[in-house]
């Protein structure tokens, strides 16, 4: 079993680098979104109940406006501008984030970004392949 803990960071410590998803993650199947793989890869879990996504975004992208139903995200890694119902706020590794189904929202996603996301419509993406 691997256990990852991160230090406590003084005000003048760098911080490290954290932990890829392992590989059983990455195993996941991808869901078909549209972008390009080079821009956003994902794998998922998914039950009648909802879907888990884990995004890894390797170029920069903007994420244009659009709504549907809850969703509800980490960043595990980078930086996202996300603006939900037109308010705009920088959410870094650690910061969660709440989108009430029916709102407007859109992002600048940085390359090198990893954000883990649950959403409640089991449907919201399809599963490739």
């Amino acid at each position: 079993m691997q256990i990852y803990t991160r230090p406590r960071l003084g005000n003048h410590a760098k911080k490290d680098a954290t932990m890829p998803y392992p590989d059983f993650i990455t195993a996941f199947p991808s869901i078909d979104v549209p972008f390009p793989d080079d821009v956003v890869q994902t794998a998922v879990v998914k039950s009648e109940h909802g879907l888990v996504a884990f995004f890894t975004f390797p170029k920069d992208m903007e994420l244009p406006t659009h709504a549907h139903g809850a969703q509800w995200g980490t960043v595990v890694e980078g930086e996202i501008e996300l603006t939900i119902g037109g308010e705009t706020k920088i959410y870094k590794a650690g910061d969660s984030y709440s989108i009430p189904a029916g709102v407007e929202h859109g992002a600048l996603i940085k390359a090198g970004t990893r954000v883990i996301d649950a959403f409640e419509e089991a449907d919201r993406y399809a599963l490739k392949g």
